[in-house]
């Protein structure tokens, strides 16, 4: 089959859209928000609202206004989950930092024999090179001028701090299992031991990638899902989520909570998720997996 649709105006999207039966009520407002994010940017926030999904028809009553505030509310979503991952990202490099510098010495990353698969550490040297070779750090810069004869990388503290969450959670996860640090950072994360925060890191760096190119989190399949502890020592949820749900949002932000209770037993999480809601009252919190009364787990208290 040969791709064969036309680019449409803003008019004839918007003329599209009615005769699908998409209320518009304000057309400034459609007009506006069709020019600055776009129709199929748009699409991925109605697609539960038609009846027909093959012939794109719209249930009753469904509105090109409710359509936007999905699409506000994933909006600020994303930014809320940035900000917990950036902040636990940072944690994590700093402890792999200083425990495996201590351990192993401060070019650990660099030693293969401490890694449990060679291919992909080398994998990993070569996205760490690139991520040297992009920088624009001055401290990588005056390093290299200052240490030119040395033809190591900068040391982990200098390297890391240039990597990406994808690059670190990778490092972390192909580490040999008789390492110290491994077991040790994951206790420090409340994850016991390595078996079960390698899959939290990759789960966590897969929601950063998407928050980062303002993809779609609500109602939508994640990746990955994180492996459950049986017996988290801090405060979990009870009533486990099953199925499809395991790739959902819920599971994924309790997995975060968790882990940032640990950086920051204070933290605002619980509250901000609520008032958000309270925000969006429109919003079905089932898409994300959020099912009735995951306020009152011990986790959300």
């Amino acid at each position: 089959m040969i791709y064969s649709k036309p680019a449409l105006t803003i008019s004839d999207q918007i003329n599209k859209l009615q005769q699908r039966g998409l209320i518009i009520n304000d057309l400034n407002l459609a007009e506006h928000f069709l020019i600055n994010v776009g129709y199929y940017r748009l699409s991925g926030y109605w697609i539960t609202m038609q009846s027909d999904k093959v012939n794109h028809i719209f249930k009753p009553n469904s509105t090109f206004e409710n359509v936007i505030a999905i699409y506000q509310f994933d909006r600020e979503l994303r930014i809320f989950l940035f900000d917990i991952i950036e902040r636990i990202e940072i944690a994590l490099r700093t402890r792999m930092v200083y425990h495996l510098s201590h351990e192993v010495g401060p070019w650990w990353f660099e030693n293969s024999t401490i890694f449990k698969n060679t291919v992909a550490h080398t994998d990993t040297l070569i996205s760490i090179d690139r991520e040297l070779q992009q920088t624009k750090e001055e401290f990588i810069k005056e390093h290299y001028l200052k240490y030119h004869t040395d033809t190591r990388r900068p040391p982990a503290w200098k390297t890391l701090n240039i990597c990406s969450f994808g690059t670190i959670s990778k490092l972390y996860g192909n580490l040999a299992d008789h390492l110290q640090s491994k077991d040790l950072i994951a206790k420090e994360f409340g994850t016991v031991n390595k078996s079960y925060l390698p899959s939290w890191l990759q789960a966590v760096s897969q929601i950063r990638n998407i928050c980062a190119h303002h993809g779609r989190i609500w109602n939508r399949n994640l990746p990955s899902k994180p492996k459950l502890l049986p017996k988290p020592p801090n405060k979990w949820i009870i009533n486990l989520p099953v199925g499809n749900d395991l790739n959902r949002l819920y599971i994924q932000i309790c997995c975060m909570k968790y882990v940032f209770d640990t950086i920051e037993s204070s933290n605002h999480i619980s509250l901000r998720v609520q008032q958000l809601f309270k925000k969006y009252p429109n919003i079905d919190q089932t898409a994300l997996g959020f099912q009735p009364g995951w306020e009152n787990e011990p986790l959300w208290k």
